[in-house]
């Protein structure tokens, strides 16, 4: 099981998005009030002006940090790379799976934690 699967569980009807090829998700400085899991596509994830990149592929998601800083801000932009089908948790639902599925929790960290050291590991100097 991982986050996806637990959204997956939570959803209901309305919370899938169908976002066209090259359409922005979210853009640095908005308020999130969601976070997102890739069902079908792929995301680019920019931040520093576009000087930092990384690629969301099917079955990962994105978005949280807006639901857990207390300023509920994005740090990046959020593009379709390709047609995608989003699948969308709001804070209420984020909050309640957090409490109710501490696995959730556990799930989402290590996703965050996964994605991180890929990041690092680009960034590694020869």
């Amino acid at each position: 099981m991982n986050a996806l699967d637990t959204m997956r569980a939570l959803a209901s009807k309305g919370e899938v998005l169908e976002i066209p090829a090259g359409e922005l998700i979210f853009s640095s400085g908005a308020t999130g009030d969601c976070m997102f899991g890739v069902l079908e596509g792929s995301v680019e994830l920019t931040w520093n002006g576009e000087s930092g990149q990384e690629i969301i592929q099917a079955g990962d998601v994105f978005g949280a940090g807006a639901l857990v800083t207390p300023e509920h801000r994005r740090y990046g932009n959020a593009k379709a790379l390709s047609d995608c089908r989003l699948l969308m948790m709001n804070r209420e639902k984020f909050l309640f799976a957090v409490q109710e599925s501490p696995m959730f929790a556990i799930e989402l960290l290590g996703s965050i934690d996964q994605r991180l050291r890929q990041l690092k590991d680009c960034t590694k100097v020869s």
